[in-house]
C-alpha cells in the first residue's frame, strides 16, 4: 500500500516551528549549495539531510514528536538548494559580462525577482500534475529520492539519530574551512607543475566538500571526473606546450613558453572544456528527447483523464484560481523587469516553455531521480533559441546577451524547482500529508531562497570574482559562451570545437559524457579531491558496509558539504569588511606567523578521509 497512515503521530504540518525551521534551512542550503555549485559545478540533494536536521531540532531540541512537522521542515529547506541551482548555472554570467562591458551588475531586486519567477513557476505548474504523476501512476513512477526522504521520516527516533551524523560532519567542516581558508593556518589547495613535463601540472583541492561530493557520487562517476582532468592537464597543456614553444597563440598575450599550468588551464582548456560540457549537456537532452515526448505525452494524457470529484480533505491543493492568477502575474513581471528585454508574446513563450520543462523534469524524476534531470541541457537548448530570437529581432549585443542569460535563469530554476517538488509531494503522499500544505511550505521555501541568493551571488562576486580559480562557476561560464558564440562573440571557435568532438569521442566509446567533460574544464585540484571520497566510497562496497552504513556515510558527507558552504560564505564577508585599511580576512590570516604548510594540508585532508571512513558504523 502506497500511503501510510501515521495515527500514532500528532497532525500538525504547516506550524510556526515548522515554517521557521524550513526558512532557515532554505536559506542555509541556498547557499552552501550556491558555493558548492560555483567551485565544482554540481550541487547535492538537501531532502534528506533537511529531513534529518529538522529532527534533531524538533524532536531532540524541542521534544515534539511530529513526522508530518518534518516533512514541511524538509520541503521548504529542499526548495533552497532547488533556486541556488538554477540560479548559479545562469545569473553569475551577468556579473561576468557587467566587469567585461563597464556596465552595472543586476540589481539584487532584479535578482529576487527573477529567482521568485522561475520558482513559483515551477510549484504552480507543478500543482496540477500531482494526482496525475504522484496518484494516478504511484506504480509506474517510483520518485527515488522521494521514498528515501519518506523512509527517513519514518523512521522515528533512527533520525535523531541520523541528524547527529550531519551535525557531526557539518562541525568537523565547518571547523576545517575556518582554520585551513580562515586562519590560513595550511592551504586547502595544493598545485605543483612538473617541470621535466613542460606545461603539466597536478594538484590537490583538499577540501572536505569535495570529498563528501565524491562519496555521494561514488567511486566510477568522481574517476570518470578525473580521468577528464588527467586529459586535460597531462595530455592536452603538455601538448600545447609541446609544440607551441616560444609562440604567441591567441587567446593567449604571452609567449606558451612563459605560462604556468594553471596559466595555460585558464586560457585553453577552459575553452575547450566548455565546449566540451556544452556537448555533452546537449547530447544528453538529445539522447533524453524519446523519453521527453513520451513522458509529456503520458503526463498529458494522464492530465487530461477523467477525474472524480475530491472529497478528502487530506488530498487538496491550491485553488485553480490561485494558480492561474500567479501565472498571470509572474509573465507580467518577467515582461516589465529590464533585465529581461522581451515583448509580452516573449514571456508568454517563457510561461509555455516553462509548463513543458515542468511536465518534463516532474515525470522524468520519478523515473530514474533528480540527478538524472538534464535541467543543464534544457537550459542551453532554451539558451540557444532565445538568443537567437533576441539577435533575429534585432536587439543589441548587450542586452540581448543579458536578456537571453535571464530568460534561461527563469526557465532553469522552474525545472529545478518542479523536480524537487514532485519529489517533495511523493514524499508526502507516503507520509499522509496534505498536498496544499506541502505547496504552500514550498512556496516559503522559494520566496526565502529568492530573497537570499541575491545576496550570495553579490558576496562571492565580490571576494573573488566569478571565473577565478577560486570560482570557476563552470556552468555558469558555459552558458555565457554559449549565448556570446550565438550572439557573435570573439571566442576560439578552434578551442570550442575540439571540446566538442572529445565529448563526442567520449560517448562513442560508452563513458558518462557529463563527468567526464566536467573533469576536463575543472581545475585538476578539484577532480583529484571527489576522487578521494570516490574512493572511500569504493572501499566501502569492497568490503560490503552494510546499507545503512553507506547511508550514514551520505548523511555524514551531507554535513561536510553543508559546513564548508556555510563557512566559504561567512569568509567571502570577512573579505569585503574593511578594518584599519585592510579587511577583516586580512586580519584573521595568521598564514605569516604560523604555517603547516603542505605537509599539514594532506595530513589533515587523510584525517577528514578517516573521519568520513569511520562514520560507517552503525550504532
Amino acid at each position: 500500500m502506497e500511503k501510510k497512515k501515521n495515527n500514532n503521530f500528532p497532525k500538525q504540518e504547516l506550524t510556526l516551528t515548522s515554517i521557521i525551521t524550513g526558512i532557515i534551512l532554505a536559506c542555509v542550503f541556498s547557499g552552501a549549495n550556491a558555493y558548492l555549485g560555483l567551485r565544482v559545478g554540481l550541487t547535492v540533494s538537501a531532502s534528506i539531510p533537511a529531513a534529518v536536521i529538522s529532527m534533531g531540532i524538533i524532536r531532540v531540541i524541542l521534544r515534539r514528536n511530529s513526522v508530518l512537522e518534518n516533512n514541511i521542515v524538509q520541503t521548504t529547506g529542499s526548495a533552497g538548494e532547488s533556486v541556488a541551482a538554477g540560479a548559479i548555472f545562469t545569473l553569475p554570467a551577468l556579473f561576468m559580462w557587467a566587469k567585461e562591458f563597464n556596465q552595472a551588475p543586476p540589481s539584487l531586486f532584479e535578482i529576487f525577482l527573477i529567482a521568485l519567477s522561475g520558482g513559483l513557476l515551477g510549484v504552480m505548474f507543478m500543482v496540477p500534475l500531482r494526482r496525475a504523476l504522484i496518484v494516478k501512476e504511484k506504480d509506474t513512477l517510483p520518485f527515488p529520492e522521494g521514498k528515501a526522504c519518506a523512509e527517513v521520516l519514518l523512521a522515528g527516533e533512527a533520525g535523531g539519530e541520523a541528524s547527529k551524523t550531519v551535525f557531526k560532519g557539518l562541525g568537523i567542516s565547518a571547523l576545517y574551512k575556518f582554520v585551513a581558508d580562515g586562519l590560513k593556518l595550511f592551504p586547502s589547495e595544493l598545485q605543483k607543475d612538473i617541470t621535466a613535463f613542460k606545461g603539466s601540472g597536478v594538484g590537490l583541492s583538499a577540501l572536505p566538500a569535495l570529498a563528501g561530493v565524491g562519496y555521494i557520487c561514488g567511486f566510477k562517476i568522481s574517476a570518470y571526473m578525473f580521468s577528464g582532468g588527467l586529459l586535460a592537464w597531462l595530455v592536452i597543456m603538455p601538448l600545447i606546450s609541446f609544440f607551441a614553444g616560444d609562440m604567441v597563440i591567441a587567446p593567449a598575450e604571452v609567449a606558451i613558453s612563459t605560462m604556468s599550468s594553471s596559466e595555460l588551464w585558464s586560457t585553453y582548456i577552459r575553452y575547450i572544456g566548455a565546449g566540451a560540457v556544452a556537448a555533452g549537456g546537449i547530447i544528453s537532452l538529445v539522447k533524453s528527447i524519446p523519453l521527453i515526448v513520451s513522458t509529456f505525452a503520458g503526463t498529458m494524457k494522464s492530465f487530461g483523464g477523467k477525474t472524480e470529484v475530491n472529497t478528502d480533505p487530506k488530498d487538496t491543493d491550491l485553488p485553480t484560481w490561485i494558480i492561474l492568477a500567479s501565472v498571470v502575474v509572474i509573465m507580467l513581471i518577467i515582461w516589465i523587469v529590464p533585465a529581461v528585454p522581451v515583448t509580452i508574446i516573449g514571456a508568454l513563450m517563457i510561461v509555455v516553455f516553462g509548463f513543458f520543462f515542468t511536465a518534463v523534469s516532474s515525470r522524468m524524476v520519478g523515473l530514474v531521480g533528480s540527478s538524472n534531470n538534464p535541467v543543464s541541457g534544457m537550459a542551453i537548448a532554451t539558451l540557444l533559441i532565445s538568443t537567437l530570437i533576441l539577435k533575429l529581432t534585432g536587439t543589441s549585443a548587450y542586452e540581448g546577451m543579458t536578456g537571453a542569460i535571464a530568460i534561461g535563469a527563469v526557465i532553469c530554476i522552474t525545472a529545478s524547482i518542479a523536480g524537487d517538488t514532485s519529489q517533495d509531494l511523493k514524499t508526502g503522499n507516503i507520509v499522509g500529508a496534505t498536498p496544499l500544505r506541502q505547496q504552500i511550505g514550498e512556496v516559503i521555501g522559494v520566496v526565502a531562497a529568492s530573497l537570499v541568493i541575491g545576496l550570495v551571488l553579490y558576496l562571492l562576486n565580490k571576494a573573488w570574482g566569478y571565473g577565478s580559480a577560486e570560482l570557476p562557476a563552470p556552468q555558469a561560464t558555459l552558458m555565457k559562451l554559449v549565448v556570446e558564440g550565438v550572439m557573435g562573440g570573439n571566442l576560439p571557435w578552434t578551442l570550442v570545437i575540439i571540446g566538442a568532438f572529445i565529448a563526442i569521442a567520449v560517448e562513442i566509446v560508452g563513458i558518462p559524457v557529463l563527468p567526464f567533460c566536467i573533469g576536463l574544464y575543472l581545475p585538476f585540484g578539484m577532480s583529484a579531491g571527489i576522487l578521494a571520497g570516490g574512493i572511500v566510497k569504493a572501499i566501502f562496497e569492497k568490503k560490503n558496509v552494510s546499507k545503512e552504513g553507506i547511508n550514514k556515510g551520505v548523511l555524514y558527507c551531507s554535513g561536510l558539504i553543508a559546513g564548508e558552504g556555510i563557512v566559504g560564505i561567512l569568509l567571502a564577508v570577512t573579505a569585503i569588511i574593511p578594518v584599519a585599511g585592510v579587511t577583516l580576512a586580512d586580519v584573521i590570516n595568521v598564514s605569516g606567523k604560523l604555517n603547516l604548510g603542505s605537509i599539514g594540508t594532506l595530513v589533515v585532508f587523510m584525517l577528514i578521509l578517516i573521519s568520513l571512513y569511520r562514520c560507517k558504523k552503525v550504532d
